[in-house]
């Protein structure tokens, strides 16, 4: 995506900041309407105490000291987000619903914009009974729904295959019927989109007004129900070379029909569903061995960097990113690889607590103290490796 216009731009170094501290701590001392994209995987409740020094005493259970852990930081999170942001949140059915409400309370009903499913564990969790978990959830908010700059495509969907037609200047292309193709859509609901045009099928050519050796084409679906086009009358004549008039096989026979020419081009993107699949974004098993390669296998379940290359990859190539519950470093790993792939300039500030590793741990082994130490360790091998930069910032150096 592109980045902001008429805007001084930020330095492209380091891709990477890193403050160790209690996220509440951290947030009271970051700009205001900054950040362009929060990132949040916190602790998803299984039964863990949170590794934070709020008093929960008296809070009347789990789910509700989970949420008065929440509430602050997703408070703050609003407060240091810039308009045009968007936030995703990682969570599991633990908390899924308590967090749903929460964020509606937080930053309104309005601005949610989707609840997203990702298969981060096809084989599906073993141990325990009942059934074999294979899902998470992103859960997807915008600061302010008028200017929010999340754009829910993807390049990497794009599959060439899917356009089987070439011009002779080389150009890929696939042909989509003109008509709407939802029968919801018909004369009766959308009256001014039923309209004749007027094609030639041995030339091509296609015109909102008769011209020689045109017939006339009315829109009707597969059985002949009248139908409607997607295209205007103005808009058939600003883009007519777009447009194809040929004879398709109906089911009552040949007739005369119009296709649009859908392109093949450079930068296009495909709307995102709301189911990711982890042979397209990853899975625990595939970030547990990015992780293991950079500084040894030391994180039971990270997130892999393909599911935030897909987040981060929703937003503006300039985007100021913060993840204040970092945990592994895998946003700042994946806003680096984004960088390196498309030129962007992102910086990532990540966020930790120095939660100590539990011992006997392979992190506390690999001679790691906290998780801190990890996701510093991450951010510089990630550095090392990829480019970009690293820069550790206290927060005596914050506000």
């Amino acid at each position: 995506m592109t980045g902001r216009t008429g805007v001084e731009e930020r330095p492209v170094a380091p891709w990477n900041v890193f403050v160790e501290g209690d996220n509440l701590d951290v947030l009271a001392g970051l700009p205001r309407s900054a950040y362009d994209l929060v990132y949040l995987d916190p602790p998803y409740n299984t039964g863990n105490d949170f590794a934070y020094r709020d008093d929960f005493r008296g809070e009347g259970g789990r789910h509700a000291a989970w949420v008065a852990m929440m509430r602050p930081r997703l408070v703050s999170a609003r407060e240091v987000m810039s308009p045009r942001a968007a936030l995703y949140v990682s969570i599991d059915d633990h908390e899924v619903a308590h967090l749903r409400l929460l964020l509606d309370e937080v930053f309104g009903e309005d601005a949610f914009l989707a609840q997203v499913v990702v298969n981060l564990n096809p084989k599906g969790r073993q141990l325990g009974s009942g059934f074999a978990t294979s899902h998470e959830y992103l859960l997807v908010y915008a600061r302010d729904p008028a200017h929010c700059a999340l754009e829910a495509s993807s390049a990497a969907l794009v599959n060439p295959s899917d356009f089987p037609l070439t011009e002779p200047d080389g150009r890929r292309l696939r042909h989509l019927p003109l008509r709407n193709t939802n029968k919801k859509f018909n004369p009766a609901t959308s009256a001014t989109l039923h309209y004749p045009l007027w094609g030639d099928p041995s030339s091509g050519r296609v015109a909102s007004r008769p011209f020689p050796s045109a017939v006339e084409v009315l829109p009707v679906f597969g059985d002949g129900s009248p139908a409607v086009w997607r295209w205007s009358a103005p808009l058939v004549d600003e883009r007519a070379d777009d447009l194809l008039c040929k004879v398709i096989r109906g089911r009552a026979g040949d007739r005369v029909d119009i296709v649009q020419k859908d392109w093949l081009h450079e930068g296009r993107r495909k709307k995102l569903r709301t189911i990711w699949l982890a042979e397209e974004v990853g899975s625990t098993d595939s970030a547990v061995a990015e992780l293991k390669a950079l500084v040894g296998h030391v994180f039971e379940s990270p997130k892999p960097t393909g599911l935030l290359r897909r987040v981060i990859e929703t937003m503006p190539d300039d985007a100021l990113v913060l993840d204040f519950f970092a945990g592994s470093g895998t946003t700042g790993h994946a806003t680096a690889l984004t960088n390196a792939a498309d030129g962007g300039t992102r910086q990532c500030w990540s966020v930790n607590w120095a939660e100590p590793t539990r011992e006997g741990s392979n992190a506390r082994l690999a001679g790691y103290a906290t998780v801190a130490d990890l996701t510093r360790a991450r951010l510089r091998a990630v550095a090392a490796t990829v480019g970009g930069g690293f820069e550790e910032r206290s927060l005596d150096e914050l506000g």
